[in-house]
């Protein structure tokens, strides 16, 4: 009996360790939107798939995520259980708000989402097409206002890069920031805007309702749930993917590096994970370690110069 209760212990204490690493992730914007959703949907898949045992989530918003970057970034040094989540309107926000810390402050590991962006008008709008939006902008670009996310940030930059294949000053777009999804597509389903730019899983529910008419995506291929025309197949040289990542820890070892890389590899690749993108639309554009790294520089150099054309950064 002994020997039965001595190793019923050990079981316990092995399936511990199994579960001995945890998790705080932070979600640096406020709660409810595309960076705590997938910190949220990290947290879950994580625990359902057995790859840690605990994981909380933290919302740190402000200022396209740099508020939240900058405190994980001076609080988190060398712990490996620290974990923040941002993309590619951080890379512009990070630019755009002179921020002192940046990306090159924390530890990269992995590219995991994409979506397109759309652009859309009220059901409403004159408007039928992205040609036509594009006409009205060449006749005066100040009286097409665009309501999207943060100055800086995946929308707005892929208006300047629309504005710049259709030959047109990107300083001159009258873009409208709003702090949330949710007050953007208000202010477009009530014609305070001309049009709104936003991910397509944003528009999408009001499309299908027929609220809003889905003029174009942002993307190279249609995308999934649309059948909106791609910019480019429209004539314009846009090719724009809001990507969400991972990182972990400033000053971290070689082996807690790895160690976390690999957790974020099951995670990834988990059956768990996988009918996650299926169900909220995202693609898996999952790239880790030094090949992410490389394509973050990439995205920061590009973003750095469509800021430049936009007038956003000097």
């Amino acid at each position: 009996m002994k020997h039965a209760i001595l190793g019923a212990v050990l079981a316990v204490a092995s399936a511990t360790a199994a579960f001995a690493e945890e998790y705080t992730i932070m979600a640096p914007a406020a709660p409810g939107g595309g960076w705590d959703s997938t910190a949220r949907t990290i947290q879950e898949v994580m625990v359902a798939e057995g790859i840690s045992g605990n994981v909380q989530v933290q919302n740190v918003p402000g200022a396209g995520g740099t508020v939240g970057l900058a405190q994980f970034a001076a609080s988190t040094a060398g712990d490996p259980k620290q974990l923040i989540v941002g993309g590619y309107v951080m890379v512009g926000a990070i630019l755009t708000n002179a921020s002192p810390v940046s990306l090159a402050d924390v530890t990269p590991i992995a590219r995991l989402t994409g979506e397109a962006v759309g652009i859309a008008v009220s059901a409403s709008s004159p408007i039928q097409n992205i040609n036509e939006l594009v006409e009205m902008m060449k006749a005066d670009p100040g009286a097409v206002s665009w309501a999207g996310g943060s100055a800086g940030g995946v929308d707005h930059i892929t208006v300047g890069l629309l504005a710049k294949a259709a030959g047109i000053d990107p300083t001159k777009i009258n873009y409208v920031a709003f702090s949330g999804g949710g007050e953007a597509l208000a202010a477009i389903l009530g014609s305070q805007v001309t049009v709104g730019i936003s991910g397509v899983g944003e528009f999408l529910p009001q499309v299908e309702a027929g609220a809003l008419r889905m003029l174009a995506v942002s993307t190279a291929e249609k995308w999934p749930g649309t059948d909106a025309p791609t910019l480019m197949e429209s004539g314009y040289d846009v090719n724009v993917q809001n990507w969400r990542m991972i990182a972990a820890a400033p000053g971290l070892t070689d082996d807690q590096k790895a160690a976390v890389m690999a957790d974020i590899d099951k995670l990834a690749n988990s059956a768990g994970w996988k009918a996650a993108l299926e169900t909220k639309g995202w693609a898996n554009t999952y790239l880790a370690g030094a090949d992410f790294e490389a394509q973050l520089a990439k995205e920061i150099e590009a973003t750095t110069a469509v800021l430049k054309d936009i007038g956003l950064v000097q």
